[in-house]
């Protein structure tokens, strides 16, 4: 919603926003690694080893530790439709793990994220970081672990936003690892397939939801009624004009996956680029990051006209 004065009263001007005297635009809020390096690695745990990609900033200048951010799969889509999504992430700064989990779900096997593969990646990511060889070692903070998700994988990351996830997320009921810091998932709702009702999330963690305003999977209805039921505190919602189930993959209804039929008339490309940045910038604000924290409460809603954000602190 493009507006004059963000919610909390941020002064626009000149394409930008006046925060504590600073001027924050667009491209200030852009990512801060052009240069996003690639590998492959594979993610043990319970018994199987996950062929995963391996997303995160290509540079020699200083910087902090890179945290981790797990992307958890929607149903059947592979990990291979999210690279433009996870490089675009990975450029504000984080490493990003997408892993392609295989198990049976009410006796069809198929690609369905596990809320187990939290645990796995805190540990996935301390031998990263220690391995000699590896392109990231000693460049990882292990002790930091954010989600994103898309659709049944956002929904495994809902309950490890309680803290404890379950069948049919997980194979076993299994707790949240403690470094579990934050949440942006795509396309995800907590509503009981074929009812109206929302069962109330009792996060511990922030969380935000990002909901494409034409998906017709999962609908926008859902999407705002399980952003209401959120009960704790910061979340945030943010609506994409024009996009869809799928606004979050490379391309339009991956191959094996559920079909949305209604079309989705924003760029793909350029909605995969928005959908990441406000992850991305969502994700930092809860670690801290200044310009992340203006742009998720407020200043992204006065000057993204493709999106209408509301959230609560």
């Amino acid at each position: 919603m493009a507006q004059r004065f963000s919610r909390r009263g941020v002064l626009l001007a000149a394409g930008g926003a006046v925060v504590a005297g600073a001027l924050i635009s667009p491209a200030k809020a852009d990512a801060a690694y052009s240069n996003v390096g690639t590998y492959g690695t594979t993610i043990n745990g319970g018994g199987v080893s996950d062929p995963a990609d391996v997303y995160h900033p290509n540079t020699s200048s200083p910087h902090q530790p890179w945290p981790v951010v797990l992307l958890l799969q929607g149903a059947n889509v592979g990990r291979a439709n999210y690279a433009g999504f996870a490089r675009k992430v990975a450029s504000y700064g984080f490493v990003v793990v997408v892993p392609d989990h295989t198990r049976v779900i009410f006796g069809v096997p198929g690609l369905y994220a596990d809320g187990a593969e939290a645990t796995w990646t805190v540990a996935w990511a301390a031998a990263e970081n220690a391995r000699a060889g590896s392109p990231l070692q000693g460049q990882i903070d292990a002790g930091k672990l954010l989600l994103t998700g898309h659709s049944f994988g956002g929904a495994a990351g809902l309950g490890l936003s309680t803290g404890l996830s379950t069948p049919p997320f997980t194979d076993l009921p299994i707790p949240a690892p403690p470094q579990l810091k934050a949440a942006a998932f795509y396309g995800t709702n907590n509503a009981v397939p074929g009812s109206p009702v929302i069962p109330p999330v009792a996060n511990t963690i922030p969380v935000a939801l990002i909901q494409g305003a034409a998906d017709g999977v999962g609908s926008p209805a859902n999407g705002l009624g399980t952003y209401s039921v959120l009960l704790g505190v910061p979340k945030l919602y943010v609506s994409v004009t024009g996009a869809n189930h799928y606004g979050i993959t490379d391309a339009q209804n991956p191959a094996g996956a559920r079909p949305d039929l209604s079309p989705q008339t924003l760029n793909q490309a350029d909605g995969v680029e928005n959908i990441a940045r406000w992850a991305a910038l969502w994700l930092r604000a809860q670690l801290g990051d200044p310009v992340g924290t203006a742009w998720v409460y407020g200043i992204g809603d006065a000057v993204d006209a493709g999106v209408e954000t509301q959230y609560a602190r």
